[in-house]
């Protein structure tokens, strides 16, 4: 099975943190959302992972590159670089992986992470997963027969016909046949907004009767703001800790403080005289002094003095000396 990740995009709804590292790069309790995704798709499909296609702008330098070549070796994978130069659709950047569009392919777009697990239908060609929202009209959502089929894809529904909004992530039992209707949308130069779409494709495929069903998961947790991303920091946490993982280093330094789980604490962080937590995520070689923190995500390297933060997301290598209680800094900020 491959895994194709598109992740060209900006990320401009979370600057200024994602000015100096890419969104899916960014670390959630010590681990990128790219890397989360990847585990948690190999858990769901319980299968081996056979390549991965990480898509993404040519400037992203080596070193993102070599950070997502490792996510992919670290499960035994193949992993590739490809790169999409125009934004022109989702579809046009999943085409930018062709070569492993062939056999079973799940496409994940790396701005989400999600929790589930069910047995994959053979009787399907392909699999979406959902979530049952409060709120469809702000999603593209599916539309179910009584047979649980996938009978229709609505963009944001004015009124309501589901509640089943589509998370981002695909499953197809044979992928060359989603890369034959993308093909297909560019030689026909089928476009929606002059772009070309992945949801086009699908319905291609749909209605020359391809069966397509959900996937339900038990959480889907965003990244697309500041404010959503503390949230998911609070959710990744909370799993973690009932999973029973190790999340505060033995290189952590803590003098005179109170760390109330759950918490994660990279390698060489000093904590002295404050209260941390509970949810809070501090990366490596952090100096935490005379503070109070908590429900709040904060990068590598960065100091933190004389502090009541709280819902908050601070970048790596801040400096900040002060008193104010909610925060949202990009990475090499100073306060003092």
């Amino acid at each position: 099975m491959n895994i194709i990740i598109p992740m060209a995009g900006k990320g401009t709804r979370l600057r200024p943190h994602t000015l100096s590292t890419p969104k899916p790069l960014i670390p959630v309790a010590g681990h990128s959302i790219a890397e989360r995704l990847v585990r948690e798709i190999a858990k769901v499909m319980q299968q081996p992972i056979d390549k991965i296609s990480f898509i993404i702008k040519p400037d992203f330098g080596k070193d993102v590159e070599n950070e997502l070549l490792n996510i992919a070796k670290e499960i035994g994978a193949q992993g590739q670089i490809d790169y999409q130069t125009e934004a022109l659709g989702t579809a046009h950047a999943i085409f930018s992986a062709q070569n492993l569009l062939d056999g079973p392919v799940v496409v994940a777009y790396a701005d989400t992470l999600f929790k589930g697990s069910f047995d994959l239908d053979n009787d399907a060609d392909s699999i979406i997963w959902v979530k049952k929202v409060d709120n469809p009209d702000q999603f593209g959502v599916v539309q179910l027969n009584d047979k649980n089929e996938i009978e229709g894809f609505v963009e944001k529904p004015k009124t309501f016909v589901s509640d089943l909004a589509i998370i981002g992530i695909y499953y197809f039992k044979e992928g060359a046949a989603l890369k034959d209707e993308i093909q297909y949308l560019f030689d026909h130069n089928i476009t929606v907004g002059n772009e070309y779409q992945l949801t086009t494709a699908l319905e291609n495929m749909k209605q020359k009767g391809k069966i397509f069903k959900p996937g339900p998961v038990s959480d889907w947790m965003d990244f697309g703001n500041p404010k959503v991303a503390v949230e998911t920091n609070t959710k990744v946490l909370q799993y973690d800790f009932n999973e029973g993982k190790k999340l505060i280093s033995e290189t952590a330094k803590m003098v005179d403080s109170q760390i109330i789980e759950p918490c994660y604490i990279a390698d060489d962080v000093q904590i002295v005289n404050s209260k941390i937590g509970p949810f809070v995520s501090i990366g490596k070689g952090c100096i935490i002094e005379n503070a109070q923190i908590e429900n709040s995500l904060i990068q590598d390297e960065t100091s933190l003095k004389n502090a009541v933060i709280t819902n908050s997301m601070i970048g790596s290598h801040v400096k900040f000396d002060g008193h104010f209680k909610t925060l949202n800094l990009g990475d090499y900020s100073t306060l003092e």
